[in-house]
């Protein structure tokens, strides 16, 4: 049982903490941007909704009640992280932090459930059939919320230094991060295999 765990809690860690992940490490620097350390509450928040949304899409496609075409996932992926960046770029300096959160938390689990999707086939792949498989993705979602809370951390970190050392604006800082990202996903939205 332990060495299951360990299994899925580790493919999880490092589904996050992975170049190989790029997408979902650019996903969270969108989304984790605006924030400073004093933020911590709702960047748990924010973070756990994503851990929650990626689990049920997993659940849903684990056992076959939702399932979609690989190269659409692989277009609705990027696309997510477009709009996130897009929504930082126009309400960077425009809001409060500390405003009401129901827009942004639901974007959060609905874009967690799409980036589920683009691992449902790999996951089941490797549940075996000894291992119980809503326990796996329960493991396997642990490992992710972990290996966020690291990614946001560091993201967060660097966020600090550039505040303090180098007085970078938070609106600056904002702006420029999220205009990085979407100029590294735009490429793959026109050069998806869904227009292949």
């Amino acid at each position: 049982m332990l060495e299951s765990f360990l299994k899925f809690f580790e493919l999880g860690l490092y589904h996050i903490v992975s170049f190989k992940s790029y997408d979902h490490i650019l996903f969270l620097v969108v989304l984790v941007v605006p924030y400073l350390f004093k933020d911590w509450k709702r960047l748990l928040i924010l973070i756990s909704f994503f851990t929650l949304g990626h689990t049920l899409s997993l659940l849903l496609g684990v056992y076959d009640i939702i399932h979609l075409k690989g190269n659409v996932i692989e277009w609705l992926i990027p696309f997510t992280i477009i709009i996130m960046a897009l929504y930082n770029i126009f309400t960077a300096g425009k809001f409060s932090k500390h405003s009401s959160p129901i827009v942004l938390f639901s974007m959060v689990l609905f874009f967690g459930v799409i980036h589920g999707l683009g691992f449902t086939n790999a996951f089941e792949s490797l549940v075996s059939s000894k291992e119980s498989t809503l326990l796996s993705v329960l493991e396997f979602a642990l490992g992710i919320e972990v290996g966020q809370l690291i990614i946001v951390f560091c993201i967060v970190f660097f966020g600090f230094l550039g505040h303090t050392i180098f007085r970078v604006t938070t609106r600056d800082w904002v702006l420029v991060l999220s205009a990085v990202v979407l100029g590294l996903m735009l490429p793959l939205i026109f050069n998806s295999p869904l227009f292949s």
